[in-house]
């Protein structure tokens, strides 16, 4: 993931002596982790865009900020847009020319095309901040479930401030907070609009009634690895062990081949695993790995070394949840060692447990209601915890992390299940996620050891942290 700084309406006197743009870069420079490979800054007037850039995609050309073909319309994204390539073809249709290769730069464009009620034709993970020069407005957004984080804040001289991370904030606003995921800012009609709104959004709403199709969400979800397999850089997978983790793997092993990442990179997937010396969690990894045939790296740390990185745990994922910390500090340690091997972007298996209610304590919602209700609290809350570890604690180190669970038309469906069928019931069979493990249980090409596939409990980077 990249880094993004703006800075729109400077009315001081530092702008108007030029000491502004040198503040600019200043801050920018703290998420410089973030992006390693290259850094931009474009100035229009008392408005600053800046960007640290991660190169995924394009590594070649894709420098930002990125433009339209006149250079009126200026953007500085942090994110990924899978579906660039069907909207490059329907922008190239109607006239529109291309600089880069870069994902990113459809967003100018769309903008021109549709004006700001674009930002639902993306398909990806995003922040950008958007200005229009022509027009003197600006526009911001963040993806639905905020997989990728973004915050705002407003100066003494009323000026607007929105960063990928606190860090680059908090010394010159008087006020910033979270951005929130699935809504756009825009100075236009001054504030925040929702532009996500999903039927299952509102808990309150008509419970779904959608009969369960375990092909239906299989194939959502290879859907959504499928995507995420995009990439111009060496990858890999992130394997804990546990369900979830699991099935990104055996997904993304099933479907490499073919894609442009295989023809460059090759067909053996990488896959990654952090653990305590003698854990559970390291054998269970490895079973996994030799199911599948990938090319399993084991890392290992001690409890000192844990204890010596909370400091900059904290400092990155720039929050004090306990649990946070605690399950970010291994994912921190790995995402360094996997960094060191050339490795830039891994797929990660966060957001089953909040959609399927993964949980224990989902074993005492007293009916469906309920359970569905918990759910939808979970998702809408994930940027604040585990969407802000994965991405955090890998971008500490220049890696990008991508989530297929939270993929926006993954969790549609997911989500437009009744959720009778999601609760578990030993009457029945059912224990925690039973649908996504049905979905799986392919008796004639199996994706993963048939132990693993049904019984496995829930192992999460919590657990990395004990060998109890």
């Amino acid at each position: 993931m990249c880094g993004i700084l703006a800075v729109l309406g400077c009315a001081d006197e530092a702008s108007l002596q030029g000491k502004k743009r040198a503040r600019v870069l200043e801050l920018s420079r703290r998420l410089k982790h973030r992006g390693p490979d290259w850094s931009g800054l474009r100035q229009v007037g008392d408005c600053y865009l800046s960007h640290q850039r991660l190169a995924i995609i394009d590594p070649a050309s894709g420098d930002q900020p990125l433009y339209n073909e006149d250079e009126s319309v200026v953007v500085t994204v942090n994110g990924e847009i899978y579906n660039h390539e069907n909207l490059r073809t329907h922008l190239s249709a109607a006239g529109h020319k291309f600089r880069t290769g870069s994902d990113c730069e459809v967003i100018a464009h769309l903008y021109e095309e549709h004006g700001e009620g674009f930002v639902d034709m993306l398909d990806g993970v995003f922040s950008f901040v958007l200005l229009d020069t022509r027009h003197g407005r600006f526009m911001a957004a963040r993806d639905a479930i905020g997989v990728t984080p973004l915050y705002i804040g407003w100066g003494i001289d009323g000026s607007v401030w929105i960063s990928s991370e606190m860090k680059a904030l908090h010394d010159e606003c008087e006020h910033f907070e979270i951005f929130p995921p699935g809504h756009l800012y825009s100075s236009k009609e001054g504030g925040f609009t929702r532009w996500y709104n999903p039927p299952w959004y509102d808990e309150e709403a008509v419970i779904p009634s959608v009969r369960y199709d375990p092909l239906a969400l299989r194939k959502a979800f290879e859907k959504a690895v499928i995507k995420r397999l995009m990439t111009d850089v060496p990858f890999g997978v992130l394997l804990s062990g546990g369900l979830d983790s699991s099935l990104v793997a055996a997904v993304t092993v099933r479907h490499l081949a073919g894609t442009k990442a295989a023809k460059r990179w090759g067909t053996k997937l990488h896959s990654f695993c952090v653990g305590l010396e003698g854990s559970p969690d390291l054998k269970a990894a490895k079973e996994v790995a030799d199911h599948l045939g990938t090319l399993h790296h084991e890392f290992h740390f001690t409890v000192q070394d844990g204890i010596d990185a909370i400091e900059d745990v904290i400092y990155h994922t720039e929050t004090y949840d306990v649990t946070t910390i605690r399950a970010s500090t291994p994912m921190f340690l790995m995402s360094r060692k996997i960094k060191s091997l050339g490795v830039k972007m891994v797929i990660s298996g966060e957001g089953s447990d909040e959609i399927f209610g993964g949980y224990l304590y989902f074993h005492k919602a007293p009916n469906k209601e309920e359970f569905h209700r918990e759910t939808c609290r979970k998702i809408k809350a994930l940027h604040q915890y585990d969407c802000l570890r994965a991405n955090k604690a890998t971008s500490a180190w220049g890696l990008e992390a991508r989530v297929p669970f939270l993929d926006k038309e993954f969790i549609n469906e997911a989500m437009s299940i009744d959720p009778e069928w999601k609760m578990v019931r030993p009457d029945l069979g059912r224990i925690e996620k039973w649908v996504l493990r049905k979905a799986f249980d392919d008796e004639e090409n199996p994706f993963l050891p048939k132990v693993r596939n049904i019984r496995l409990p829930k192992v999460t980077s919590r657990d990395i942290c004990s060998s109890d």
